[in-house]
């Protein structure tokens, strides 16, 4: 039977929505606005794209994105390997000495605020520099290893998940038929839980490139991301190239999230297809 929403539940789910993408479709907007002023719309020249061709010929802005995008596919990639080996610990070594310290330590990222870990990362960065004399001042190195400290923590918890549910014993028969472990490692386990990779990339990815109080502490001359760029622009007023930016970034996320959504269901379609082929329950 078909349960329809009630109108209070309906009438919230829509205001809730509408408070938090009217804003953003306001700003999509105003990215075409003529005016220099961001809150008046110039309707004699409006729309235009010279706000685009500002935003593609300020090499600042350029540079910064530049180096954030750098750092968020390197810290990604690195807290996508350590997060599931983690994880592989977690779930695959059952109860072992220490374990309720490892799933602290792993975890407390996530909730201590990035304030402590962003001083506390930047005394760490000292006092290295200060006894080996690495790193030699802070940069893009420094930034991508925090950002690391604390990705890594979100990729254990979405590939932990996965592995939980993981049934071991295609593993066992593909063991039992000759092959080695890590031959089935790469061949099973991992196309198996591909999804939560991948998932888990994502937000590493997605949470360093947004990141903004913990770069703030590990960051130095000459090594500025793009959301510390925009916070020092917004501080002294919004210019209209910064809707323009912004505008590029909502683009790039959707077209991002929208296409790691459809391979993933034709992923599953295939999957199922060859389920349903080899006689296999759904």
């Amino acid at each position: 039977m078909n349960k329809r929403l009630s109108p209070f539940v309906l009438t919230m789910l829509v205001l809730g929505f509408a408070f938090l993408y009217v804003p953003i479709l306001m700003m999509v907007i105003y990215s075409f606005n003529a005016s220099r002023l961001v809150t008046v719309w110039d309707s004699v020249h409006s729309p235009t794209l010279k706000w685009y061709a500002e935003l593609f010929e300020n090499s600042d802005i350029l540079d910064a994105a530049r180096l954030s995008f750098r750092i968020a596919a390197v810290n990604a990639t690195g807290a996508t390997i350590l997060g599931t080996l983690a994880a592989f610990c977690l779930v695959r070594f059952g109860k072992f000495r220490g374990r309720a310290l490892f799933i602290a330590l792993t975890t407390a990222p996530m909730v201590l605020p990035e304030v402590i870990t962003g001083l506390s990362m930047l005394l760490l960065f000292v006092a290295l520099e200060q006894v080996i004399g690495w790193p030699a001042g802070r940069g893009a190195l420094t930034i991508t290893i925090a950002h690391m400290t604390f990705c890594m923590a979100y990729v254990t918890v979405v590939v932990q998940a996965r592995l939980s549910t993981f049934d071991r014993s295609l593993e066992e028969a593909a063991l039992d038929l000759g092959a080695r472990p890590m031959k089935v490692f790469f061949l099973i386990t991992l196309p198996i839980i591909a999804p939560s990779v991948v998932s888990g990339w994502l937000l590493a990815f997605i949470l360093s490139w947004d990141d903004l109080v913990i770069t703030s502490f590990v960051s130095g001359p000459g090594s500025t991301t793009l959301p510390q760029l925009i916070f020092s622009k917004v501080r002294l007023g919004v210019s209209p190239d910064i809707n323009a930016l912004a505008t590029l970034l909502v683009l790039t996320v959707t077209l991002v999230v929208v296409g790691v959504g459809l391979s993933l269901q034709r992923r599953e379609r295939r999957l199922s297809l060859e389920a349903q082929a080899a006689g296999e329950p759904l």
